[in-house]
């Protein structure tokens, strides 16, 4: 928030001198007004002191300690609801809130979101301020709810979208546990393969001087290679990991693997329908606490977490902003199966879109489920099939100069 040096007269005629951060020049004269200062100069200030801090890196945020996590939102959003229906102040309830939390992070956002609603600002303004924890949808909701008088329906609300959006990561995460445990014990089998047992048998049969398959003289090499290459390929796998993880934060990367992975065998119509069902909730709530739909279309997009996802919403908005309607604009995004625009339509021709959204993400949910019990029976024989080659390429490398030596002494 930007700072302003102000020079004004008090109450009772001294000259007074300070800084205020606000958000504007007008907001700083209220402030002032509040205090009995009548202001005299207000200038923008540049402090070097927030200059330096906002350059520095945070090792704990940079190594992903002390985030936020959705346990946390979720707690808060379910406490302040409960505060704010008992008609416990705001900024009590704000002050008990950073008291008991037990995120770091969050304590520090919830402290200077206090001093804010000391200042005068309303709440949604000082959540805004710290938009790595509360997203535009987050502050969307609350001020509508702050401008309606219902800001205990918009922490509910909320809470109910963060307990969704859980119960969905932790649902793909356990389908996705037993192919992640069968993946890491194949990589430590080539290994342990390439440095213990492949070695042992080179050296005898080099000793013998028999005449090695193919399959043999494949093992040997792989086994060499990562003997002497290891170095190079530990440093190739760092580089390369950090390589793929700057391009990804580029909006040419970013936007390249939304798209791919929308289309990846087994799991991108998990991933595809995992984000049209968040989509159509999102889109529900924020219908029904009276956001405009242009507007709300514009914080789905956001709240998607997919920019490839969030072309296609955008483009939505810009049809329905040009005259098109909810239906029609559904249709050019090219993103919902029949059924779903028939439910879509349903919605507009009787004034219930909100409703009928609210089943769309029910729908989609359904598939999400379906597609994740079914899962591991889909990645289960491919992993079988690679087990199988690796045992086959080993069996195959191993026992037939055996066997070819066996012959050999049983002929002579």
């Amino acid at each position: 928030m930007p700072a302003f040096n102000y020079i004004g007269r008090d109450a009772n005629g001294s000259q007074v001198k300070g800084a205020i951060e606000a958000v504007n020049s007008a907001m700083v004269a209220e402030q002032l007004s509040r205090k009995r200062i009548i202001p005299i100069s207000i200038e923008s200030a540049k402090q070097a002191d927030s200059d330096i801090s906002s350059k520095n890196i945070d090792i704990s945020d940079l190594l992903g300690f002390n985030q936020v996590t959705l346990d946390d939102l979720i707690v808060f959003c379910r406490q302040m609801y409960a505060l704010v229906k008992s008609g416990v102040p705001i900024l009590r309830a704000i002050n008990g809130m950073a008291e008991s939390s037990t995120s770091v992070k969050l304590k520090s956002a919830l402290t200077d979101i206090s001093a804010q609603l000391e200042g005068g600002f309303p709440l949604s303004n000082a959540l805004h301020q710290h938009p790595k924890i509360f997203t535009p949808l987050f502050v969307s909701l609350v001020h509508v709810g702050e401008n309606t008088g219902n800001l205990d329906d918009a922490f509910l609300k909320l809470a109910s979208y963060f307990e969704r959006e859980q119960e969905t990561r932790k649902r793909i995460k356990t389908a996705l546990r037993y192919p992640s445990f069968v993946l890491i014990a194949i990589v430590a089998a080539l290994v342990i393969l390439n440095i213990f047992v492949i070695p042992t048998f080179a050296n005898m049969f080099s000793k013998l001087g028999a005449d090695l398959p193919w399959a043999t003289k494949m093992l040997i090499a792989s086994s060499n290679f990562f003997l002497n290459y290891w170095p190079h390929m530990l440093i190739a796998s760092v580089v390369g990991f950090f390589a793929i993880k700057y391009y990804l934060k580029t909006p040419a990367g970013m936007y390249g693997w939304d798209r791919r992975k929308l289309k990846l065998p087994v799991v991108g119509g998990v991933i595809e329908r995992s984000i049209l069902s968040r989509f159509a909730h999102t889109f529900a709530i924020i219908l029904r606490a009276g956001v405009p739909m242009t507007s709300g279309l514009t914080l789905v997009a956001d709240a998607v977490d997919n920019t490839f996802m969030r072309e296609k919403i955008i483009a939505m908005r810009s049809s329905i902003e040009s005259g098109e309607s909810l239906l029609r604009s559904a249709v050019t995004s090219t993103l919902f199966t029949p059924l779903v625009l028939q439910m879509v339509a349903v919605g507009e021709e009787t004034g219930r879109v909100d409703e009928l959204l609210a089943e769309v993400g029910d729908y989609y949910e359904r598939e999400v489920d379906y597609e994740l019990s079914t899962l591991t029976a889909r990645i289960e024989p491919i992993m079988v099939a690679i087990v199988a080659v690796m045992v086959l390429v080993l069996a195959l490398g191993i026992f037939t100069p055996m066997w070819d030596m066996m012959s050999a002494f049983q002929g002579k």
